[in-house]
C-alpha cells in the first residue's frame, strides 16, 4: 500500500483500446510528455485511462440528479489507479461550434467586457443603466430585433426563386419549392386557389407573382387531386406556404445540412441595415467606453484592445474591471493569439488556436493541485510560438499542478521532466510502455521509435534540385488579413508555405482554385473528419467495402441463396442485425450513470444476422473481414487487384495498424487526412495534379512524417505539384521552394516576407521563420552536400 503522500500516479492493468495490461508510474507536479508513433496507444493511456478515471471519480461525488445533466465518459478498462488528483482535459476535438460561439465566449472575455460597459460605460444623458445581458447579441435583452443578433439578414428575390420564367408553375418554375409530394401539394393548393399553374411564369400578373412568392398568409383550401389510373385519391385540406416563407423556415429551422444548403442557394446574405452588422440593439450601442462602442472593441485585435483599455482611465470601478480584463487578455497574447478579435467566430479558428484559447483560460483560473491533460498543444504552432507555449506549461506546473501532454514536437519532448514512451509500433503492434523516466534515459531503449529522432537523427535523403515546369499566379487575394496579395508558385516542385500563426497561410492556399490557369486538377486534403457517425468507417470511405461485398456475393453459398452485394451491408435492412440496426452495439441508458455502449446481445458486436454470417469467403465471415487490420487484409486479399490497390495506398502512408471497420469517429485528424490522401494516391493518375495540404504533419510522430514525406516527394517525382502549409522546419528544409508570410499574425501579417529556395529564405532579414529554418538546414547539411544547399 502506498502512502497518501505518494508522489506518483500509479496505473495498473490498463487495457483501453490497444493497451496490453499496462503498469506505469507517472510523477505528479511535473511536466510529463507521452510519446510514440501515431496509433501506439499514448492517447489511450493519457486520455482514455488517466483522464477518464479522474472524471469518473469526480462524477461519483456529484449529486445523482446533477449527474444526469452532464455528458460523461464511461469507466476505463483498468485494474486500478492510485494517487490520482482531479483532472482537466484540453483536447483538440471540436464540439460543433455555431456562428454564435466566438473567441469572446470561449475565453469568457466577453462576459468581463459586458460587465465593464454595464457598470462603467459612458451612457447618454438621461439613459438608465443597462444590465450586462443587454450587451450580448445572444440574449433577447441585447440582440438587434431586425436580425435577431446574427448581424446579417437573409433575403430572397424573384430571380433567385424563379430562375427560368419561361416555365409554368406545373413545370417547376418555382425552383425553391421542395420536391416530391410536398411540391406537388403546393402546386395543387395554388390551382385550388384559382391561380393558373399552366401559363408560363412571365405571363402571370406581377401582383399574382408577388403573392405566390412572398405572402405571409397561409390559406387552407380543399384540394381535389387529379385522378390517376389505379389510385384512389380523396380530397384533403391543403395549407399554402409562399416560396420565401418555405426557404427562410428551412434555412433557420431545418436540422438537415443538405436541406439548409439547398435553401441557402435561394438567399442573399448582407449586413443588417438596422445594426450595421454589430448584432446589438440601438440602446446598447449608445453606451461607450474610451469613446468606442462594445461592438467596436470586440472587433479589435486583442493587442489593440489591451492598449485601448490601458488608456481608458475613469472611475475606480472602471480601473478594477479593466485590470481584470487585461489580466485575462495577457495569457491569450502570450500564446501568440494577440491577432484574434473577440468577435471572431469559433468555426473560423484552427484546432490549435481553439485549444490554446482554452489553455489561456485555464491559466487564469488559478486552479491548484490538478492534472492538466493536453492533446498536442503545439499543433499548428510556429517554432517561435512553441517557445511561448513551453513557458505557459511551466507556469501551470509552477502553480502546483501536474501537466500531462501527448506530444510529437521534439522541442516540447526535450523540455519534459519525465517521458512515457509507448510503442513499439502502432495498433496491435503497440500498446506497451517502453520507457517511463527522465528524457536522457530513453537513449538506451533500442525498441523506441522516438529515441532515434531525439538522440541521433539521420540526415534526410539527398535530392537533386528540381526544375519548375511552370508557374501558378495566385491572387490578388483580399480576405481576412491579406490585402490584395499576389504571389507566384512554381509548378512541378514541392512548395512549403510558412509563417507564424495567423499570418495568412491558410487564407492564401485556400484561394487556389481549379479555375486558375496552370491548374488542371486540384486536390485539397484537410483534417476534417471523414464521417460524423460510427457507420462511416475506413472500408466504406475508401470504397474497399464495395469490393469486399461483391466478393462475398460471388461465393457459391451466397449465389445459392440469392444474396446480392446489398445483403452484406450493415447500413440496410436484410443482412444486418435488426436489434442494433447494424451498429454492433446498443446504448444502455442507466439512470444517474453515464449511458454505456454494450455489445449487441443478439449479434455480439458482429453487426450482421446469423444467416448472413453463414457465408464465408476464404474461411472468414464479413464481420471477421471488417475486424482485420489493413496489414492483415493486404495479405488476405493479395489475389484481388482492386482491393490490393486501396490497401497498398493505406500501407504506404503508414496506416497499416487501422482496422477496416474502425468507425470514423475514432480516427484522429491526422489519420483522417492521411486516409483522404491514400484515397487520392490509389487513383491511377493521368495529367498534372496540384495537391494542397494544410499542415499535413500535425499529430504525426517524426517516424510517420518520414513515411508521409516519402509519398509527397514521390508525387512530385511523378510530375505533380505539392503545396503544403507547414510548421515543421525539417519538412520545410527539404522543400524546393518556400513562401514565408508575416512578419506577425493578424493585422501585423498578411505580407510575403521572403520567397525562394530554403537556403535563401533562411537568410531573410525580418523573417521569424528564418532562424529556425537555418538551424534545421545546418542539422541536415552533411548529407545534403553541395548539390542541394543552394537551390533546394
Amino acid at each position: 500500500m502506498h502512502s497518501p503522500h505518494d508522489p506518483y500516479v500509479r496505473v495498473r492493468g490498463a487495457r483501453e483500446h490497444n493497451l496490453r495490461g499496462v503498469d506505469v508510474d507517472i510523477p505528479r507536479d511535473a511536466l510529463v510528455v507521452f510519446t510514440g508513433v501515431s496509433g501506439s496507444g499514448k492517447s489511450s493511456l493519457a486520455f482514455g485511462t488517466v483522464y477518464a478515471e479522474a472524471q469518473r471519480r469526480y462524477f461519483e461525488s456529484v449529486a445523482p440528479y446533477a449527474r444526469r445533466l452532464i455528458h460523461q465518459v464511461g469507466a476505463p478498462k483498468v485494474g486500478e489507479i492510485t494517487g490520482l488528483p482531479p483532472a482537466v482535459s484540453l483536447e483538440q476535438r471540436r464540439s460543433s461550434p455555431t456562428s454564435r460561439s466566438s473567441v469572446g465566449t470561449v475565453t469568457t472575455l466577453s462576459n468581463s467586457l459586458r460587465m465593464l460597459f454595464s457598470r462603467a460605460g459612458d451612457y447618454p444623458p438621461g439613459a438608465e443603466r443597462l444590465d450586462s445581458d443587454a450587451f450580448s447579441p445572444n440574449t433577447a435583452a441585447g440582440a438587434c430585433p431586425a436580425c435577431h443578433g446574427l448581424g446579417r439578414i437573409h433575403r430572397t428575390a424573384e430571380e433567385l426563386l424563379v430562375p427560368d420564367p419561361e416555365l409554368s408553375i406545373r413545370e417547376g418554375a418555382v425552383a425553391a419549392w421542395p420536391g416530391a409530394w410536398q411540391g406537388k401539394n403546393l402546386r395543387d393548393v395554388l390551382a385550388a386557389l384559382g391561380y393558373d399553374v399552366d401559363r408560363p411564369w412571365r405571363e402571370l400578373d406581377q401582383d399574382d407573382r408577388d403573392w405566390i412568392l412572398f405572402t405571409d398568409e397561409q390559406p387552407v383550401v380543399t384540394v381535389h387531386p387529379v385522378r390517376e389510373a389505379g389510385r384512389i385519391q380523396r380530397p384533403y385540406q391543403g395549407t399554402y406556404m409562399s416560396a420565401q416563407r418555405y426557404v427562410l423556415h428551412t434555412f433557420s429551422d431545418s436540422k438537415s445540412p443538405t436541406l439548409r444548403a439547398k435553401a441557402e442557394r435561394f438567399l442573399t446574405s448582407e449586413p443588417c441595415p438596422a445594426c450595421e452588422g454589430s448584432r446589438l440593439r440601438p440602446e446598447s450601442l449608445a453606451v461607450t467606453f474610451a469613446g468606442r462602442t462594445i461592438a467596436d472593441l470586440a472587433g479589435l485585435p486583442l493587442t489593440e484592445l489591451a492598449a485601448t483599455l490601458q488608456g481608458g482611465g475613469g472611475s475606480e470601478t472602471a480601473r478594477v474591471l479593466t485590470a481584470d480584463l487585461l489580466g485575462r487578455i495577457a495569457p491569450v497574447m502570450e500564446l501568440g493569439l494577440g491577432y484574434l478579435s473577440l468577435d471572431r467566430t469559433t468555426p473560423t479558428l484552427s484546432n490549435g488556436e481553439l485549444q490554446r484559447l482554452r489553455l489561456a483560460t485555464q491559466l487564469r483560473s488559478g486552479l491548484f493541485g490538478v492534472v492538466y491533460v493536453l492533446d498536442e498543444p503545439s499543433a499548428g504552432l510556429h517554432p517561435a510560438d512553441t517557445e511561448a507555449l513551453l513557458v505557459v506549461l511551466e507556469r501551470l506546473k509552477a502553480a502546483g499542478n501536474s501537466v500531462f501532454v501527448v506530444e510529437h514536437h521534439l522541442d516540447v519532448v526535450r523540455s519534459a521532466d519525465w517521458l512515457v514512451d509507448v510503442g513499439p509500433r502502432a495498433g496491435e503492434h503497440g500498446g506497451q510502455v517502453l520507457h517511463s523516466g527522465p528524457v536522457p534515459a530513453l537513449a538506451g531503449v533500442e525498441a523506441s521509435a522516438t529515441r532515434r529522432f531525439l538522440f541521433d537523427p539521420a540526415p534526410p535523403p539527398a535530392r537533386p534540385a528540381r526544375e519548375p515546369s511552370g508557374q501558378l499566379v495566385v491572387g490578388p487575394v483580399s480576405r481576412h488579413n491579406l490585402r490584395g496579395l499576389t504571389t507566384r508558385l512554381p509548378l512541378g516542385v514541392f512548395t512549403a508555405v510558412t509563417g507564424v500563426s495567423g499570418s495568412g497561410k491558410s487564407t492564401l492556399v485556400g484561394s487556389i482554385t481549379e479555375e486558375l490557369p496552370g491548374v488542371n486538377r486540384l486536390v485539397t486534403v484537410d483534417q476534417r473528419p471523414i464521417g460524423r457517425t460510427p457507420r462511416s468507417n475506413l472500408a466504406t470511405y475508401t470504397g474497399l467495402f464495395d469490393q469486399v461485398r461483391k466478393l462475398f456475393a460471388a461465393t457459391d453459398e451466397a449465389r445459392a441463396r440469392g444474396y446480392r452485394a446489398g445483403r452484406f451491408s450493415f447500413n440496410v435492412a436484410g443482412g444486418r442485425c435488426e436489434t442494433c440496426q447494424g451498429e454492433g452495439f446498443v446504448s444502455v441508458e442507466l439512470l444517474f450513470l453515464p449511458s454505456t455502449y454494450a455489445p449487441c446481445p443478439d449479434c455480439g458486436g458482429a453487426r450482421y444476422n446469423p444467416r448472413t454470417l453463414e457465408v464465408r469467403y476464404h474461411g472468414l465471415t464479413i464481420a471477421e473481414v471488417l475486424d482485420l487490420t489493413v496489414e492483415a487484409a493486404a495479405d488476405f486479399f493479395a489475389d484481388v487487384p482492386a482491393a490490393v490497390r486501396s490497401l497498398r495506398a493505406l500501407l504506404d502512408i503508414g496506416l497499416g495498424y487501422l482496422r477496416l471497420g474502425q468507425p470514423a469517429t475514432e480516427l484522429s485528424g491526422g489519420e483522417a487526412q492521411r486516409i483522404k490522401l491514400a484515397g487520392e494516391l490509389q487513383r491511377l493518375r493521368r495529367g498534372h495534379t496540384l495537391y494542397v495540404l494544410d499542415e499535413p504533419t500535425t499529430g504525426l510522430h517524426p517516424a510517420d512524417v518520414e513515411v508521409l514525406l516519402r509519398q509527397l516527394h514521390g508525387l512530385v517525382d511523378a510530375g505533380h505539384s505539392v503545396v503544403v502549409v507547414e510548421h515543421d522546419m525539417d519538412v520545410v528544409a527539404g522543400a524546393d521552394w518556400v513562401v514565408d508570410l508575416g512578419p506577425g499574425g493578424g493585422d501585423a501579417g498578411g505580407e510575403i516576407v521572403a520567397a525562394g529556395p530554403p537556403a535563401e529564405v533562411s537568410r531573410a532579414a525580418g523573417s521569424r521563420t528564418a532562424p529556425y529554418l537555418a538551424r534545421s538546414l545546418e542539422r541536415s547539411a552533411p548529407a545534403a552536400g553541395d548539390g542541394r544547399g543552394a537551390s533546394a
